[in-house]
């Protein structure tokens, strides 16, 4: 089939390069020339595991193509929307800037074809999108549906490629055939349903997750008072069949980026602008931003006064695998402990230079041992791999202090096992050894 993949940042390079490998004749259009040109080359916009070989590989067999023409469109079966929705340091996401991007292409759609989007929209975007459409359709039979994206950063082709199910909730009945012929290379699980409820299913899927995520957490931060160990409490949830081991039950850090807090507004906001109740929902984004606060809570519990104090920190990106600092709790950690004076020694595999704004508060280093270097502690504060291969022996020695914090006990066999080091985590009571 001929896609158009509209929006060309994380989810729509990874679409349009998946979607090339199962054979499908790919164009990627964005508005950012430079992102444009990027993909050209065969450069991503943003490092995520195995995807520029795929992008190359797209290229390279011809099945795969970049324009900043909207025109592009015109020769679609299927026009893929695939815009990063803009959402603000509140969760808000900007719906609009969707609607506005997807209308821009009304002029170019085709006859017959398949409008499909994967952007995270509020409930009710998609048949608005379709309604907008045809009031200036000029006789073109256009179909709408909309199928929520389950990517993840780090993960994000194998999930693509390998999905559990595809939801997808088409605006009419036609889109079916269409949307079936487009997705068999990649499951044959197609879950449908209204795009009301494929767009609702996102959103109670990440509320779901982010309230299981504070959940967990309250709990934990109860067990730190009352002796409990909170891993203990996840494996006596865990091993009850009504709850299951893939839950997302482990005590750590709050979650960070905007992806699980932008479906709880969206529920939230939803419920105020319909009078319907939403308390437990309202209450997850404050208990969550309390948590984040979690590294710094400890670190004044256990140093104190912080000037001058040498901080080391492993990980800077929002999670492993990517090199996106955007909405990072490390980076927020860093500028917090560079206002009180710290001095902020930190590492990250995939960051070699830091953005203009962090520099000043942040001393970047090339070896994840040099920034231990004469610290009072070590913050884990990004799951990276690589620090899994560190003998625990070498970070005590090169160590001032011993206080290693590691709100997902990621490092708990090796730094947590050793007897010199301080190894905190969350759910842990106290401030003592693992």
């Amino acid at each position: 089939m001929k896609v158009c993949v509209f929006g060309l940042w994380h989810l729509g390079s990874v679409t349009a390069a998946c979607l090339a490998a199962a054979g499908h004749d790919v164009v990627g259009v964005d508005s950012d020339r430079g992102v444009v040109e990027g993909l050209s080359r065969g450069v991503p916009p943003l490092f995520e595991p195995g995807l520029a070989e795929l992008v190359q590989d797209g290229l390279g067999r011809g099945q795969l193509r970049f324009s900043s023409d909207l025109a592009q469109a015109a020769d679609a079966d299927v026009v893929w929307i695939a815009i990063d929705t803009p959402v603000d340091e509140e969760d808000r996401a900007d719906v609009d800037a969707v609607v506005r991007g997807t209308s821009a292409l009304f002029p170019y759609l085709r006859d017959r074809s398949l409008v499909l989007i994967s952007s995270q929209v509020a409930v009710g975007t998609t048949r608005r999108v379709a309604d907008l459409f045809a009031h200036g359709a000029g006789g073109r039979d256009v179909a709408f549906a909309y199928s929520p994206e389950n990517l993840r950063l780090g993960k994000a082709i194998e999930r693509f490629t390998h999905p559990d199910r595809i939801v997808v909730g088409p605006v009419s009945p036609v889109a079916r055939e269409t949307v079936t012929s487009l997705l068999r290379p990649f499951s044959d699980r197609l879950l449908w349903m209204s795009a009301e409820s494929a767009e609702m299913t996102k959103h109670a899927l990440n509320a779901f997750l982010a309230t299981s995520v504070t959940f967990i957490n309250e709990i934990a931060a109860v067990c730190e008072q009352v002796g409990a160990e909170a891993a203990d409490v996840e494996r006596g949830l865990k091993s009850d069949d009504r709850i299951g081991p893939a839950a997302y039950l482990s005590p750590g850090a709050a979650f960070a980026g905007g992806t699980l807090a932008r479906d709880v507004m969206f529920l939230s906001r939803i419920g105020g602008e319909r009078q319907v109740s939403t308390h437990l929902l309202s209450a997850v984004k404050t208990s969550n931003d309390a948590h984040r606060q979690w590294p710094q809570r400890r670190l004044r519990e256990i140093l104190g006064d912080l000037n001058g104090t040498a901080i080391a920190v492993w990980g800077l990106t929002y999670k492993p695998g990517t090199d996106t600092l955007r909405r990072s709790s490390a980076v927020e950690l860093c500028r917090w402990l560079h206002a009180r004076g710290a001095r902020v020694r930190a590492h990250d595999p995939a960051i070699s230079a830091l953005p203009t704004a962090l520099a000043p508060a942040v001393d970047l280093l090339r070896d994840p041992l040099e920034a231990v270097r004469g610290a009072a502690a070590l913050v884990v504060a990004t799951a990276w791999p690589e620090y899994r291969e560190i003998p625990a022996q070498q970070v005590a020695a090169r160590m001032a202090g011993t206080l290693v914090l590691d709100a997902n006990r990621f490092l708990a066999g090796s730094l947590g096992e050793h007897p010199g080091l301080r190894y905190v985590s969350v759910g842990v009571s106290g401030a003592v050894h693992a």
